[in-house]
């Protein structure tokens, strides 16, 4: 238990006495009552809202019953000072025996601190990355790989069980069009000179795949008609683009549970499934769409089509979910696979591209129409990451083959710095990755400055050694007002892990780490005005040894923020 929630139980256990003693009515809901730090740090440690929440529906004053709930909360030992702001916001100041008490706590959690059972083990499905599997992965796709792996480090971390899913999308004209650019280099493979015509795949990636499927047919489907091997060469052109998208995929150190191909979901009936199910609860129906706006009624035939009720959910216009010539739309198949998914998760989550905004109404209704509103599901949208080099956009496109592939810039910059980077913006806002702002040893650079705190508490262990100060033991009464700050704001960890698996935004973490890592820089830089109050005191010890237990409190929460975002800490800069 961390001490917020702690406080939260402290706060549950007053109301329970007031509802006992007649001053409060029993089965209030509590849903909305907080314990956080207060706004502004000189009105005390923590806030409660639970005067504010319960008043109108207890019928009674905010501030009185504040004053009813600040009684009981004054007798805490853990509370030094507890007063009321405003028309009823309850505030608490802590004892500093209580903060020092929260340090060993950290200490004592380990690995472990802020980790939680909010989950309760309820297992949610994480869809991300799911790009075509046309070619390698390129910087389009990176953004959203990171986001989807830290989101699912997060969960994890909040004790949800967690499965990562890659949707192979094997069955729509893409592959058809991959199928084809590789028959040309197998081809060119057997000793053909080959242009690669407007509309196919040109990049040199599919060089090996047209080479291997020469070596393992020869040439046997040369100058064969393609219905003869577009199917075959289909097939093992996805299959040899798996294995480059993985290999991409772990040189940022993801890896998915599951790989799930559409044209197996179509192939075991799940459309047809889906399509009954709504059908039988009359939410798909047969009928017209509307004439598209802004084109003249003889270039428009009204088809019947199967339609789903998407309206009753939300959206603007009900949508079909076969075309004309029977087969699935886009969002007939996805709705499948949404229903597939649901049957083995509590909750669903899908991380896409923002080009994608305009579909998720119609996916997020057909969900919630398929489990009866019983499946929680969240879409994320990524926006872009625009690549910078010498102040210039780099340009990208798969179609001409000249894109920067996600492996090139893990190799020149490194995997941890492509992780961090992709999370210290929220995933919908537009983010520049500028390869030299990067790597920028500055305050400005958010991976540099967070990773520039640990490596200073990690040579503190150096230079304490050097200086013959053993720890054996620690007073932490020697730490003051000025440590204990640096304390309360690190208490805040499991509850920004709490809040952001709640939110489903990762991005929290890294935000919440470059402010740790800027007060420990702080209190540290305090120093260099002020000798008393440097980490390491030689003349000293047992001060030293106290700030070396905050020093390691600190590294510890950075290791554990960082290892959810998938990063590794660094002991010492280069």
């Amino acid at each position: 238990m961390t001490l917020y929630t702690r406080f939260a139980a402290h706060i549950d256990a007053v109301l329970d006495a007031l509802e006992a003693s007649g001053d409060l009515p029993a089965g209030l809901n509590r849903a909305n009552i907080t314990v956080e730090p207060p706004r502004d740090t000189t009105h005390g440690d923590l806030a409660t809202n639970a005067a504010m929440v319960l008043a109108k529906p207890a019928q009674t004053n905010p501030r009185a019953l504040a004053e009813k709930i600040v009684a009981q909360l004054a007798g805490l030992d853990e509370v030094e000072k507890v007063s009321i702001a405003g028309p009823g916001f309850i505030n608490m100041s802590l004892t500093d025996d209580t903060w020092r008490a929260e340090l060993s706590a950290i200490r004592d959690g380990g690995d472990d601190y802020g980790r939680s059972n909010r989950g309760a083990g309820t297992t949610v499905n994480i869809e991300y990355v799911s790009a075509n599997p046309t070619g390698p992965m390129h910087m389009g796709h990176c953004r959203g790989a990171v986001v989807g792996d830290a989101l699912a480090a997060l969960l994890e971390f909040a004790g949800h069980k967690v499965i990562r899913e890659y949707y192979v999308n094997d069955a729509g004209g893409q592959v058809d069009v991959l199928a084809r650019s590789v028959h040309l280099r197998y081809r060119e493979a057997l000793g053909e000179t080959v242009e690669i015509p407007e509309g196919l795949y040109p990049g040199d990636y599919l060089v090996p795949v047209g080479q291997a499927l020469a070596a393992e047919f020869g040439d046997a489907y040369v100058g064969k008609p393609e219905d003869e091997w577009l199917v075959l060469f289909r097939t093992k052109a996805v299959a040899a683009m798996l294995v480059l998208i993985k290999a991409d995929l772990a040189l940022l150190g993801i890896h998915h549970d599951l790989f799930s191909s559409e044209a197996e979901l179509q192939a075991a009936g799940k459309p047809e499934e889906a399509e009954a199910e709504l059908r039988s609860r009359d939410l798909i129906y047969d009928g017209v769409l509307e004439a598209p706006k802004g084109q003249e009624l003889e270039d428009w035939e009204p088809v019947v089509l199967p339609l789903f009720r998407s309206t009753q959910f939300g959206d603007d216009q009900d949508r079909p979910i076969r075309k004309s010539n029977g087969q699935w739309t886009y969002f007939g198949a996805d709705l499948a696979y949404h229903f597939q998914k649901a049957q083995s998760a509590d909750a669903l989550i899908d991380i896409w591209g923002a080009d994608h905004a305009g579909t998720v109404k119609r996916i997020v209704a057909a969900v919630q129409a398929l489990t009866g509103g019983k499946t929680r599901f969240d879409v994320k949208l990524v926006q872009m990451v625009r690549l910078m080099r010498a102040g210039e956009p780099i340009k990208m496109s798969k179609r001409a083959g000249n894109f920067v592939t996600l492996a090139d810039v893990v190799n020149e910059v490194g995997k941890d710095v492509v992780r961090f980077t992709m999370l210290t913006r929220k995933a919908d806002a537009q983010m520049d990755f500028d390869f030299a702002k990067v790597v920028e040893a500055s305050k400005d650079n958010p991976v540099f400055y967070v990773n520039y705190a640990h490596a200073r508490v990690a040579s503190l262990h150096r230079r304490a050694a050097e200086a013959g100060i053993v720890c054996d033991t620690v007073d932490l009464s020697q730490l003051d007002t000025e440590d204990l700050a640096l304390v309360k704001f690190a208490a805040q960890f499991p509850r920004i892990v709490d809040t952001a698996a709640a939110a489903r935004e990762p991005h929290r973490i890294a935000f919440y780490l470059y402010d740790l890592a800027a007060s420990l820089h702080a209190l540290w830089n305090v120093g260099n005005d002020r000798p008393d109050r440097r980490f390491l005191l030689p003349d000293n010890p047992a001060m030293t040894c106290a700030r070396l237990f905050l020093a390691d409190a600190i590294g510890q929460i950075i290791r554990n923020g960082l290892g959810i975002m998938g990063v590794q800490a660094v002991q010492e800069m280069n």
